[in-house]
């Protein structure tokens, strides 16, 4: 059966995206394997999950690079989904994440929207 298995983000340095995506969202490194072109294969994803992760991609040219942090017109694109909303969204704050609204309270959920390292959006999101 099919499964989303990876998501590509549009970094700046493989590097400093490993250290905030492990120290700011707790993320694990999954994988680091150098290319023959000379980039690397980078994959980091929320500890316990199976089936999808981010595939780290370091912008190549100026095209990419005007992409990192707007890859979707400045939409949400990323819902980091938790079991425990005050637990993560409070490890998150003291780790420094840019949080862009006081948490909401929806009929869908607890929710509210973050910006990653790069500016990207991303709901945290407890499914009610």
């Amino acid at each position: 059966m099919p499964h989303l298995g990876l998501v590509a983000v549009v970094v700046r340095d493989y590097d400093e995206a490993i250290d905030y995506y492990r120290r700011a969202l707790g993320f694990e490194l999954r994988e680091d394997t150098p290319r023959e072109d000379g980039g690397r294969w980078v994959v980091v994803a929320p500890p316990g999950s199976r089936e999808t992760g981010l595939l780290l991609a370091q912008a190549a040219g100026p095209e990419q690079q005007a992409r990192i942090g707007d890859q979707t017109g400045g939409r949400v694109a990323l819902f980091l989904t938790t079991d425990d909303f005050d637990r993560d969204y409070k490890r998150m704050v003291a780790a420094g994440v840019v949080f862009e609204e006081e948490p909401r309270y929806e009929p869908y959920g607890a929710v509210v929207v973050f910006q990653d390292l790069y500016g990207n959006r991303w709901d945290l999101i407890q499914p009610a």
